[in-house]
């Protein structure tokens, strides 16, 4: 039997522990250029001769080029797209269903609880407008009126109501966020046509239509994939059904926000302020309108997920046990696209392409615990 060839398409063994354990097992890696956090990398044709007679393709972010159908196409022994990150929209899934491939993804707790962690301290920053208060201070200036933060929860000595929260999806990251902020005594809404209501109450959270969330919130933020329906779902419209004063936040990803609405939502007082870490084109461009807004947002590089002893790690140790179970003949248990499994299983299931007569041992923590 021949060694199985891995396209490790955007390497990101931070640990080394992981492209050791695939060779372990008889596996044979072909290591591309490309990094997540530059759009350096190969292109598309470079990609294919590289993904060619492929049994898996693995890695990070890619932004040199998508994993298109014709780096899918060309290698009828693929299995697997194994990608350590929660998102997959750098990946044609749609076509790797079609051909029976299955793409897995990484939303582990580091990662999405990560997101989550990141998406408070965003939150928490706009309406204490800390920031602000910062500059304020070492620009030699003192308690600056125009610097009043918002206090978030219910009172019940003076009635004040507190302050909504929307969160669009309710998914892992979604339904976190909606945890952490329980004991702020907050009222908090979500919106989420896919999740059963049972979840919602779950989490906490109140089950509400798309317009009345954005028309009641206080804060609005935003943690849905990106594809073909969710691209730019955050538009001119919807930031106008929005409140003068509520805060936007996308910690999602860049495409799902139309970037020259949300500038001139901005600009134009529409909505009250914003607070970004993804951006549809990265890195961010130098004429990007978003950089000229001042204290109306504030934005960071695509690294809400970045915290020590995290990061892309566990991910990573995800995808090289997707890839082995797959090799295996086995089905991943953190498959994105199960619409490809019958598919799979017709031509791999208990069909083993690892030359090595050791069985696959299990990775402690893998697979997503919390749906």
């Amino acid at each position: 039997m021949a060694n199985p060839k891995i396209f490790v398409f955007a390497p990101a063994d931070e640990s080394g522990e992981n492209h050791p354990r695939l060779e372990s097992y008889g596996c044979e890696l072909v290591l591309g250029e490309a990094n997540w956090h530059t759009p350096e990398g190969n292109n598309e044709d470079e990609m294919i001769g590289m993904a060619r007679d492929a049994h898996a393709l693995m890695g990070t972010s890619i932004r040199s080029s998508p994993i298109t159908r014709n780096i899918l196409e060309a290698s009828s022994d693929l299995r697997i797209v194994a990608k350590c990150t929660v998102g997959t929209d750098d990946i044609d899934v749609d076509a790797a269903t079609d051909l029976g491939i299955l793409v897995t993804h990484g939303p582990t707790e580091s990662n999405c609880y990560g997101v989550a962690e990141g998406t408070v301290a965003m939150i928490l920053n706009r309406l204490k407008k800390t920031n602000e208060r910062d500059a304020s201070v070492k620009s030699g200036a003192w308690r600056d009126p125009s610097l009043m933060g918002r206090y978030l929860g219910a009172r019940s000595s003076d009635g004040y109501e507190g302050l909504t929260l929307g969160i669009i999806g309710l998914g892992r990251i979604g339904a976190r966020v909606s945890q952490l902020f329980q004991p702020w005594g907050m009222r908090i809404i979500a919106h989420d046509p896919f999740i059963k209501d049972e979840r919602f109450k779950k989490k906490g959270a109140e089950k509400v239509e798309l317009d009345y969330l954005l028309k009641n919130s206080d804060i609005v933020t935003l943690h849905c994939t990106h594809n073909r329906t969710t691209n730019k779902f955050m538009n001119s419209e919807r930031f106008a059904k929005m409140k003068p004063d509520a805060v936007f936040i996308n910690t999602s990803r860049g495409g799902n926000v139309d970037e020259g609405a949300l500038a001139n939502a901005l600009k134009n007082d529409v909505i009250g302020g914003a607070a970004i870490d993804a951006f549809a084109d990265e890195p961010l461009p130098a004429d990007s309108p978003l950089r000229s807004l001042g204290d109306k947002i504030s934005m960071s590089a695509h690294m809400v997920a970045s915290n020590l002893y995290s990061g892309l790690g566990p991910g990573y140790k995800w995808a090289t046990q997707a890839v082995l179970e797959a090799l295996s003949g086995k089905v991943p248990n953190n498959v994105f696209n199960p619409d490809a499994i019958e598919q799979w299983k017709e031509r791999f299931g208990g069909r083993k392409a690892l030359p090595s007569n050791k069985e696959v041992e299990s990775h402690p923590g893998y697979g997503p615990t919390d749906p």
